[in-house]
């Protein structure tokens, strides 16, 4: 299975032969549960809310039982007062759903062959660029046709310096080292652009080989 190799002017450069993960049959309740997973796996879980023994109130009566015309009332905390206590409020909680590695890896294959079966993926001959300025990676975001969506740009741990720099100002752009990137980065994506050496890298990953 090939695909084209852009250069940074955004001409084809050549064809490379991608690894068979790339072509993989599609779960979409693997994808759904491996995407639940992930954005719960985000949440902090440290909402809370104070119950009626929380309450900084005095534990006073505020009137007397009978005779003043109001309704009964035992303690100012209760949750029918105003700054009273919570009933049921959110509590700290884990919201962690663990995956397996099997999942993981199935999901990230998955994930890929959606997003290529969709040409959604871009293969760059590499991502090099003279200066560390915001208007040279835009510039090759341009090239690519891609200025103006959401890209993650998966690379390698030898990627230039200069191009690390000059995209990290860009809205919705992310750098994502291949090696940490997982499903749910993959499917957030409107484009996804990728380097032989990432290629590789990922391949490796996938098989087991790192």
């Amino acid at each position: 299975m090939e695909t084209v190799v852009y250069n940074s002017k955004g001409q084809e450069n050549g064809k490379i032969e991608l690894p068979t993960f790339f072509n993989a049959e599609v779960s979409s309740v693997l994808l759904h549960e491996i995407t639940t997973a992930y954005l719960s796996n985000q949440r902090s879980g440290t909402h809370k809310t104070k119950t009626r023994g929380e309450v900084s109130f005095s534990g006073a009566k505020p009137w007397r039982q009978k005779g003043t015309g109001n309704a009964r009332a035992g303690q100012k905390n209760s949750p029918l007062w105003r700054k009273g206590g919570v009933v049921f409020g959110p509590q700290p909680r884990n919201y962690y759903i663990k995956m397996s590695k099997q999942k993981k890896k199935l999901s990230l294959n998955m994930a890929l062959s959606v997003q290529f079966k969709n040409g959604n993926i871009i293969v760059v001959d590499s991502l090099n660029i003279h200066e560390a300025k915001t208007k040279k990676a835009m510039e090759l975001m341009r090239n690519l046709k891609v200025d103006g969506k959401k890209v993650i740009f998966a690379v390698s741990k030898n990627t230039d310096a200069n191009f690390k720099v000059a995209v990290r100002n860009i809205e919705n752009v992310i750098l994502k080292n291949i090696e940490n990137i997982n499903a749910y980065e993959v499917l957030w994506t409107d484009k996804l652009i990728i380097t032989p050496d990432a290629i590789d890298m990922i391949n490796k990953r996938q098989s087991g080989v790192i």
